[in-house]
């Protein structure tokens, strides 16, 4: 069976290949940015792994195994070259980009180092707060924080500013999941290699809009997540600088990640492997490789230039709406835009907005430390991707003036 991605699909095509809308025909789906739909391109791949090829991968000699084997580690290489890495050696596979960054973390814990000061930004989802606050308590540290601009961008004269000699990471997003806004990432990793920091960039939010390129970031670290670049959920990569990975004591242990056991030491795997225990999730890696190689074989400049026109539809219309306000209309932005209307519960919204087939997120949006310095209790977000349409937009903009009468 042939799991080739179509090649060079436009923006109007792109719908027909996710079976959901067949099933669901006056579906409006604008949550892309909790997790994206899935091509049958994927799905086909997951099956077609379970049917044909499935074995346990790295153990066995016998010829499920081997393919298996081949299958997984040509899906890691898919990643690589997706996301710009030097090596398969600086691709772990993990859950997601919470996980990624909770094994950042919990590896610099056990380093002796001089440094204990991390520091993040107010636009961070909780993923990329709660670990770095364990991390400081464990190794009696500082969480600071970068504050962002009234237009929703992250100050860099007070990131700067707050980067010291004892900055041990500096982690933030790429894109912020609640407000959309896009990160200047090249910048922000320059300014702490300056200063002798790490840094991380949660990638969650990007690697389904935009090409990724870790080598021109010069990041040491970038966490993605499948399910929110139409793959399956419960994997996802965590790329790592492979000079600063060699220093990184392992973080979970098991099988796999193991070289040699005896009832006296244990001596671990060598890259990627030594970050990898236990039996990995085949299938999800296979399920990405084949989003990954359905993202390289769209015409992606012309789907973000759709993305991004569905968005400034968007921006226009809810601008001639009564009382809606826009989370940081002006900022650079990808996938998102976020809004509150006064008088309206966001929560409210988002119920009459379902009963009209319209699917998006409102509240807090895993960010409340943003949604405290935005002054609000939460928003309602709208996050798009390929498939959707200006009929999609459209038929949002008509019930949420309807919604605006009925509520406020």
């Amino acid at each position: 069976m042939s799991t080739k991605a179509p090649q060079g699909k436009q923006p109007d095509e792109i719908r027909n290949d996710f079976p959901i809308f067949t099933a669901h025909p006056q579906l409006v789906y604008l949550d892309s940015a909790a997790t994206t739909q899935k091509p049958r391109h994927v799905l086909d791949a997951i099956r077609d792994y379970y049917e044909r090829n499935n074995a346990n991968v790295h153990r066995a000699a016998h010829r499920l195994a081997t393919e298996a084997t081949v299958q997984f580690e040509s899906a890691r290489e898919t990643m690589r070259q997706l996301i710009g890495a030097a090596s398969t050696s600086e691709v772990i596979w993990t859950r997601g980009t919470t996980e990624g960054i909770n094994l950042v973390a919990a590896s610099l814990r056990e380093l002796q180092c001089e440094r204990h000061e991390i520091l993040i930004t107010e636009l961070e989802h909780h993923s990329n707060i709660v670990p770095w606050q364990q991390l400081a308590a464990k190794i009696g540290g500082e969480l600071k924080v970068a504050r962002i601009t009234s237009a929703g961008e992250i100050d860099l004269d007070d990131l700067d500013a707050k980067l010291g000699d004892k900055t041990l990471i500096v982690a933030f997003n790429h894109v912020s999941n609640a407000l959309g806004t896009l990160n200047p990432v090249t910048d922000i990793c320059r300014l702490a290699h300056a200063r002798g920091a790490l840094s991380l960039v949660d990638g969650a939010q990007a690697a389904g809009h935009l090409e990724i390129d870790v080598g021109a970031y010069q990041c040491d670290f970038y966490a993605l997540s499948g399910h929110k670049m139409f793959g399956p959920t419960g994997i996802g990569v965590l790329y790592g600088r492979e000079d600063v990975l060699e220093t990184l004591p392992v973080w979970q242990t098991g099988g796999e990640m193991i070289e040699r056991v005896s009832f006296e030491a244990t001596s671990f795997n060598r890259l990627p492997y030594r970050f990898e225990a236990g039996t990995p999730n085949i299938a999800g890696a296979v399920g990405l490789a084949a989003a990954a190689d359905y993202l390289q074989t769209l015409d992606r400049a012309a789907a973000n230039a759709h993305e991004h026109r569905l968005l400034a539809l968007a921006l226009s219309g809810l601008q001639q709406i009564e009382g809606v306000r826009i989370m940081a209309p002006d900022a650079p932005r990808s996938g998102v835009l976020s809004f509150v209307i006064d008088h309206v519960h966001h929560q409210d919204l988002g119920t009459l907005l379902n009963e009209q087939d319209i699917a998006l997120r409102t509240g807090h949006h895993c960010a409340m430390p943003l949604m405290t310095r935005l002054g609000v209790a939460g928003v309602t977000r709208v996050s798009v991707a390929p498939y959707n349409s200006e009929e999609d937009i459209e038929r949002l903009l008509n019930a949420l003036a309807k919604a605006r009468q009925l509520l406020a």
